[in-house]
């Protein structure tokens, strides 16, 4: 039996491969702990069984000892045959054990939508794969489902996925959606129609917009994430520039709407003449000003290349997103649209720093241009941007 140990911030995984039998267990728990880690440190520990061929009684009780030591604690990807050993012992019933996933090759299937969690791709007419980032949990994966399910009974429009597979070393969601195409490829295709397009985008975020989240929800608060990534990516800038993100960030006035946090036109999908959401992996509560900064950023102040991430030209994502703006406020005059506009930009700031939280193996050259970006828009700015974000509780909601 041969194991090692990887670690992802907070969340460790546990490979074991060959036999857990009365030999290769004894005093196997003892070497364990050490290894993986204070349980006070580690949140979540996985057992990667794939490669486990057979587990003896003695196995059996290593397993139900890191249960009992690690309170976040599963065991993925076992064979049938392991499977069913945790299963006719009653394991199944005391621990979250789960089955090998089937696998999917995404050779030669079109790439529709690219982001800092994931990459998503068409398989077929009828149903399309998001492909984790290497090192998501499956935890994680999980939670998106768990997600975007909570906010399809809340009244999203969002395509919901049916299964949970392999592709090479990531994680990956299958949803079906029948001969849906991305908004960016019906604006990209139909570039005359994009002020039609545009008003569909709009009522779309005002239909998240109205839905008012329960307090008994699992939905994460939106505000305590940012602030959350805000202290995640302090090692990266100075000072003085994380107190301004944090004086943004608290500025945001609290409250309870559903919001998906990545709204670009690539992860809304046109089904039978209604725009579905897909990428659920961030969606939260709070106020609709952060939604539509985070979309500002996507879409207007993008670092990167919008026709591989957004789908279309930067003139057409720049010319979607105004017009879209303009149907959202279309109920209040031109000066105090101005200004709400202003109220977005400026909150919009903090996503373009605040996704390098996602992961700590982003090149330096990507750190170094947020860095530089945050400089130009906010540091060079200061004084305007703090005057702005003392007006952000002006933003009264129906």
């Amino acid at each position: 039996m041969n194991y090692h140990i990887s670690h992802n911030e907070n969340q460790a995984t546990l490979y074991i491969e060959g036999m857990l039998d009365t030999n290769t267990s004894a005093n196997l728990t003892e070497q364990l702990l050490p290894e993986i880690g204070d349980p006070s440190e580690v949140e979540q520990l996985c057992v990667d069984a794939a490669k486990l061929t057979y587990i003896a009684s003695s196995g059996l009780r290593v397993m139900l000892s890191l249960a009992k030591t690690y309170t976040n604690f599963s065991i993925n990807n076992t064979t049938p045959e392991v499977y069913e050993i945790f299963e006719v012992t009653g394991f199944t019933k005391i621990m979250n054990v789960n089955k090998a996933l089937r696998t999917i090759q995404i050779d030669g299937c079109d790439e529709i939508g690219k982001g800092g969690v994931g990459t998503v791709y068409r398989i077929d007419d009828e149903t399309i794969i998001k492909v984790f980032r290497e090192g998501t949990t499956l935890k994680e994966v999980e939670t998106e489902i768990s997600m975007a399910k909570e906010a399809f009974i809340l009244g999203m429009p969002t395509a919901i996925s049916y299964d949970i597979v392999k592709v090479n070393n990531s994680y990956g969601l299958i949803y079906e959606l029948l001969k849906a195409k991305t908004l960016s490829t019906c604006i990209n295709d139909n570039p005359e129609n994009i002020d039609a397009y545009a008003k569909e985008y709009a009522n779309l975020f005002k239909q998240l917009h109205d839905i008012k989240v329960p307090s008994t929800s699992k939905i994460p608060n939106a505000k305590e994430n940012v602030e959350k990534a805000i202290m995640h990516i302090s090692k990266y800038f100075d000072e003085d520039d994380i107190e301004c993100m944090k004086y943004i960030a608290k500025s945001i006035p609290d409250e309870d709407r559903l919001l998906h946090l990545d709204l670009q036109t690539k992860n809304a999908m046109m089904q039978n003449e209604e725009l579905m959401l897909i990428d659920m992996g961030e969606i939260g509560k709070g106020h609709p000003m952060v939604d539509l900064a985070h979309s500002y950023s996507a879409m207007m102040t993008l670092n990167g290349d919008y026709r591989q991430i957004i789908g279309m030209s930067e003139e057409l994502s720049h010319k979607a997103w105004t017009k879209m703006i303009d149907y959202y406020f279309e109920d209040i005059d031109e000066t105090e649209k101005q200004h709400r506009i202003e109220q977005i930009r400026t909150v919009s700031t903090l996503r373009g720093v605040t996704w390098l939280a996602l992961s700590d193996s982003f090149p330096q050259e990507m750190i170094q241009m947020c860095k530089q970006n945050f400089k130009q828009r906010v540091t060079n700015q200061r004084d305007n941007i703090y005057k702005i974000c003392d007006t952000l509780n002006d933003w009264k909601l129906e």
